[in-house]
């Protein structure tokens, strides 16, 4: 199973989404789940794994998720292949077992060419890192669902966690 996270923040909390799916071209998910961190860390430039790692982990345990790939709003490797990010730091805490593709829709200084891909018309690229090999994991992302830039499981999730922090503003 493949599953996509992202993290909304509000305040001190966090809304972590997660989004599985069997296939990579899968048009929706089999299933959703949402986490709530409270007391999340401030935002460190260059060090954004230190605020975003707790909620996916917690997402992970809270909903005894075991995919075999994990995607990441954001980078394995800022540099492209060796300076860790998010996903270098997930792939680390669950002990090398998931392999984690970061999509990123900004480069981050530093960032090579040949880690972006181009989808649908877009003329703006998505940033792929990964744990894997670089040019398969480009090739999964650029097969997924959507003729859009960014597919639509990814924009499923970013919608997932924004609902969830709708609902508990409006509590």
């Amino acid at each position: 199973m493949i599953l996509a996270v992202d993290v909304q923040y509000a305040d001190d909390s966090a809304f972590v989404a997660g989004v599985l799916f069997r296939e990579w071209d899968a048009a929706s998910p089999d299933k959703e789940f949402v986490s709530v961190l409270h007391q999340v860390a401030e935002y460190e430039p260059g060090k954004f794994y230190k605020r975003e790692l707790p909620c996916i982990l917690k997402l992970l345990e809270e909903h005894a998720l075991k995919p075999s790939t994990i995607i990441v709003d954001g980078y394995v490797y800022l540099d492209g292949d060796q300076r860790p990010g998010l996903g270098k730091h997930l792939f680390d805490s669950l002990k090398e077992e998931v392999d984690v593709i970061g999509v990123a829709k900004k480069p981050f200084a530093g960032i090579g060419h040949e880690c972006e891909i181009y989808r649908g018309e877009s003329s703006k690229p998505l940033y792929v890192t990964a744990t894997g090999e670089l040019g398969v994991a480009k090739e999964l992302i650029a097969s997924m669902h959507g003729k859009h830039r960014i597919p639509v499981l990814l924009k499923r999730v970013d919608q997932l966690c924004r609902e969830a922090h709708k609902m508990a503003a409006n509590q």
